[in-house]
């Protein structure tokens, strides 16, 4: 939550459908707030939330078996691998 001594100086408004507005209301003064505030901590505790959750990639059981499987166990490298490896070899060799 932002603290309250916050200088605010960027503006944002959006346009609500009367319903949403007395249910927004409500909210807000459920928890001793006024409307602007209430909007901002919500729109930042979601914001945050769904920016953490995409910096988190989740794996089942069995993929995450398998993570570790290849780590540990890693396949022969595929000829194209190879020529790329040679030629990144050769391009830092020339610098």
């Amino acid at each position: 939550m932002m603290p309250r001594d916050t200088i605010r100086s960027t503006r944002l408004e959006a346009r609500l459908s009367p319903e949403v507005m007395v249910v927004i209301k409500r909210a807000a003064e459920l928890q001793g707030r006024s409307v602007s505030d209430f909007v901002v901590a919500a729109a930042q505790e979601i914001a945050q939330r769904t920016i953490e959750e995409t910096s988190v990639i989740r794996l089942s059981l069995e993929d995450q078996r398998r993570f570790v499987d290849l780590l540990i166990n890693p396949p022969e490298p595929s000829p194209a691998l190879q020529r790329a490896a040679q030629a990144h070899a050769e391009l830092i060799k020339s610098q």
